[in-house]
């Protein structure tokens, strides 16, 4: 399996999903958007796309002009039936390209917040009826016309959605590690301004143990479900 990592920013990689990697025997290509000679490959060339976060918006094409190659490259995936995954920034770019408006959240949403299932049916996705995920974002995206709304939060009403059987986008970090959190924190504390939804550094850090397993567990299971089909 030949899966390429759209990275954004260095301090968010796949996390979790490195174990799901290794255990897969996939075949990892980065395309690191932070560095000058970042290519992306052809859609054609590859079994499966992640599109990780980071802190810049999918309207900032003036400021990072590799997001208009970026959303030409999931569109062009995304017509290939090729399975991909966005993650927060990520999932916000496959909405942009496939024509949802991308805007500021009524709130923003920063530390472990109960995301909620909807039942959409028809074979979709299924997240737990609530749970409590990491969220780190101030914007959200519209549905793209003919997604499946597959889960919200408190803070912000979409939080998941899928397309077809083998694109999922969503705004929250199953994928999370203790490394990353304090990464986060240390990189991009600027952030964390109080409101209703954005919780403390100390809050953030002290999150037991078993949510992370919990995410863990919930990342595996949405990876199976987008490669069921691809042969190993």
């Amino acid at each position: 399996m030949k899966v390429t990592v759209l990275q954004h920013v260095p301090f968010e990689g796949v996390g979790s999903m490195q174990h799901w990697l290794d255990a897969h025997d996939a075949e990892v290509s980065y395309v690191k958007f932070y560095l000058p000679d970042a290519q992306l490959p052809a859609p054609t060339d590859i079994d499966m796309v992640i599109a990780m976060g980071g802190p810049m918006s999918v309207n900032d094409d003036d400021q990072y002009p590799w997001l208009i190659n970026e959303k030409q490259f999931l569109r062009d995936a995304i017509a290939n039936n090729i399975p991909v995954l966005g993650i927060c920034l990520g999932a916000q770019l496959i909405a942009s390209a496939l024509g949802a408006t991308i805007k500021p959240n009524d709130h923003t949403e920063i530390g472990w917040f109960k995301l909620k299932r909807l039942n959409s049916g028809n074979g979709n996705f299924s997240f737990p009826e609530e749970i409590p995920l990491l969220h780190w974002h101030g914007e959200t995206f519209d549905l793209p016309d003919g997604a499946s709304h597959l889960a919200y939060s408190d803070a912000c009403a979409n939080q998941a959605f899928q397309v077809g059987s083998n694109v999922i986008g969503m705004q929250f970090h199953p994928e999370i590690t203790n490394e990353t959190i304090d990464d986060l924190l240390e990189l991009c504390a600027d952030e964390l301004v109080p409101g209703e939804f954005v919780q403390s550094a100390e809050a953030i850090a002290s999150a037991p143990a078993q949510r992370y397993t919990e995410g863990h567990l919930l990342m595996d299971r949405i990876l199976d479900y987008l490669t069921v089909d691809i042969g190993q």
